[in-house]
């Protein structure tokens, strides 16, 4: 299929479609006239692509899980280095959390709801 229909049925744009390409989170087969085939299978690439985004994961982490991921909601094989990727992302996730709690404590102190 080419980038248009790939755009259409995932919601994804074709900008971030190619940014992902550029990123080797996908692959495309090029015709003689430079368009961009992808095969069916690319649908649920893109995704897991999408969910592992959601979840915080960056597109290098990504490009080295992606590989043991199974599924559209991706449950992963534990391939080499996938735990502790995801292990990784969850301290990440967890430091950010708490972050967000430091400030948020501190605006609720300057409006006296703290």
């Amino acid at each position: 299929m080419l980038i248009g229909e790939l755009s259409r049925r995932t919601g994804v744009s074709p900008r971030l479609l190619r940014y992902y390409e550029e990123q080797g989170l996908l692959e495309a087969r090029r015709a003689p006239n430079g368009y961009r085939y992808y095969d069916d299978g690319t649908l649920l690439t893109v995704r897991q692509v999408r969910a592992l985004l959601e979840a915080g994961l960056t597109t290098e982490m990504i490009r080295a899980v992606l590989p043991c991921a199974r599924g559209e909601q991706p449950k992963f094989e534990m391939c080499v280095d996938v735990q502790a990727i995801l292990s990784q992302a969850l301290e990440t996730t967890d430091e950010r959390i708490d972050d967000l709690q430091r400030s948020r404590s501190t605006l609720a102190g300057y409006l006296g709801q703290g």
